[in-house]
Formats: C-alpha cells, sequence, structure tokens
C-alpha cells in the first residue's frame, strides 16, 4: 500500500461538484473507499423524529464523503497542488509541487 497523499487536518480545495472551489480541512480519511471528509463541505441534513438521545429531534446536519479524486492539498496561497514525497534530512516527506514547501 503506498502512502497516503492526503491526511487528516490537512487544508484542501475541492476541484469538482456543488462545493467546487470552497476549501476546508480535512475531518476523516477513508482509504478503503477512497474518499474524504471535509469539514463545512458536502454538508448533508437528516431529519430526526425526537427519542430518548435527543428529545427535541430536528435537524441533523453534517458532512458527507467526497471521492479523494475531487479535492487536492491548498497550497500556502489557497491554489490547489499535487504532492510528491522526497528525501530530506533521511526522511521520507510530502512536497507540495508547486512550491517545494514541506507539508
Amino acid at each position: 500500500m503506498s502512502a497516503a497523499k492526503i491526511k487528516k487536518g490537512d487544508k484542501v480545495v475541492i476541484l469538482a461538484g456543488k462545493d467546487k472551489g470552497r476549501t476546508g480541512a480535512v475531518l476523516q480519511v477513508l482509504p478503503k473507499e477512497d474518499k474524504v471528509l471535509v469539514e463545512g463541505i458536502n454538508v448533508h441534513a437528516r431529519h430526526r423524529k425526537p427519542d430518548q438521545a435527543n428529545p427535541q429531534g430536528g435537524i441533523e446536519r453534517k458532512p458527507a464523503p467526497l471521492h479523494i479524486s475531487n479535492v487536492a492539498v491548498a497550497d500556502k496561497d489557497g491554489k490547489p497542488t499535487r504532492v510528491r514525497f522526497e528525501d530530506r534530512d533521511g526522511k521520507k516527506v510530502r512536497v507540495a509541487v508547486k512550491s517545494g514547501e514541506v507539508l
């Protein structure tokens, strides 16, 4: 299995879909499904009836997973960039292709 190019906590730019162009932080990576959860992006609402745990009921909003191909790591200027791996000081590090900055 290869190393992950997008990790939890990365700032990413959405490349396709209804939220195209927006940015957010990765909340969770689902490598088996090739999907990511991004904070505040692709938010779906679910109407809940009142129950013991939630006596008020109401509308529950939470982010739904996006395919990993529809997101790219955001560079320091907020624009999308690809990621490559380099060996620096004997350690394998992720590097932004556009700026050469270590992620």
